[in-house]
């Protein structure tokens, strides 16, 4: 059996003003007329013994969760709600204490995590579920490409191998962690290294090598084998974890996690888990993905005009090539201008430069403080 982990709870703050604390990039129509969550669900079409997702999100954003399900056709077999964000990897920590006690996460259990089949060095057993681990931002545009990576991965992690995704970089990108590839095992590769975001001059030598792959933050091992090396090279998260699922409360079709959850330490599943276990593997994947994770990022992933730009809505330019324009309920024109992002959210206005939109969250956290009287 796979279980689909969707991960649900980023902010999203990088493509402000139309991303929002209240509704975050996820949630939102971006690339085509479903949202990246509602994408996200449904190009697990067509992969073999698959269950219903368990969508890791916000408490606050339980009713968009559940409406864009229901848009899809498509129900949750739980939806965990988040008091706090605390970074994946007690997500999917959560997430796997749940799929292993076959999706019943209330509380006042002996001992979360008991009906996960692992044994003492944390290698799934034959009835270890297999977690598909997604994030819910993600563009994926060759589907069939990412079921074929899916099936080496899940053939791994049946291995007892935890297994990521890496990317076959198209270019020296800065903005991304980097993966070096290891030996050849036969559908996948062992991990030699994870490597943090590099300077252009250290990623063009990456990309030189042939040996590195962008981090793409998706994943699949098994509920038992990842909570085994979670418990070895994190114990304090786990046992947050499972404090969690012990004291967490159902709340019609949701799982609310409570005060115990907001004890746990914050940290990524990759310096939590992946930089530290020594049963990493990697699958290259070749799918026309991105993350997202920037204006610029999204420019790349969107249809371009005759002159280079993309638009929506009422859209005028004239001798302007390069640009990211959205417009509102307002028109939009642009004079004699490259390389811009204008969004205009009806609240708010950006105009920035597209090589500075890694600069947004800055702009963002700037926004909020409060400001001094003149």
């Amino acid at each position: 059996m796979i279980i689909p982990i969707v991960l649900s709870g980023g902010s999203g703050t990088r493509l402000w003003p139309l991303s929002t604390p209240e509704r975050p990039k996820q949630f939102l129509p971006l690339v085509g007329e479903k949202t990246l969550f509602q994408e996200t669900v449904l190009r697990l079409g067509g992969i073999p013994d698959l269950a219903p997702p368990i969508v890791v999100c916000n408490e606050n954003h339980r009713e968009i969760v559940a409406a864009q399900l229901r848009e899809i056709g498509t129900r949750a077999q739980a939806i965990v709600l988040e008091p706090e964000g605390r970074n994946t990897a007690p997500a999917i920590g959560i997430a796997a204490l749940i799929a292993g006690q076959g999706g019943e996460g209330a509380g006042g259990g002996t001992g979360a995590g008991a009906n996960v089949n692992a044994d003492a060095q944390g290698r799934g057993s034959s009835a270890d579920p297999i977690l598909l681990v997604l994030p819910a931002d993600h563009v994926i545009a060759d589907a069939p490409a990412f079921r074929a990576a899916v099936a080496s991965a899940v053939a791994a992690a049946r291995a007892g191998r935890l297994v990521t995704f890496g990317i076959v970089p198209t270019g020296p990108e800065t903005g991304y962690g980097y993966i070096e590839q290891g030996r050849d095992e036969g559908g996948w590769r062992s991990v030699a290294r994870f490597v943090e975001k590099p300077d252009l001059a250290t990623a063009e030598s990456y990309l030189a090598s042939g040996r590195f792959l962008w981090n793409s933050g998706m994943f699949v091992f098994g509920a038992g084998a990842f909570l085994g090396e979670l418990a070895r090279c994190s114990p304090a998260i786990h046992g947050a974890c499972e404090a969690a699922i012990r004291t967490a409360a159902r709340v019609d079709d949701c799982l609310r996690l409570g005060a115990d959850f907001l004890g746990c330490p914050s940290d990524s599943i990759d310096y939590a888990v992946m930089e530290k276990t020594e049963r990493a593997a990697v699958v290259p994947l070749e799918a026309g993905w991105s993350d997202v994770g920037s204006w610029a990022a999204l420019f790349e992933a969107l249809a371009k005009n005759p002159d280079g730009n993309v638009q929506r809505g009422q859209v005028t330019t004239i001798d302007s090539h390069g640009n990211l324009v959205i417009a509102g309920a307002r028109n939009l024109a642009l004079l004699g201008v490259d390389d811009l992002v204008v969004v205009d959210s009806g609240d708010a206005i950006l105009i920035a430069r597209r090589d500075r939109s890694q600069g947004v969250k800055a702009l963002v956290q700037l926004l909020e403080q409060p400001r001094k009287d003149s």
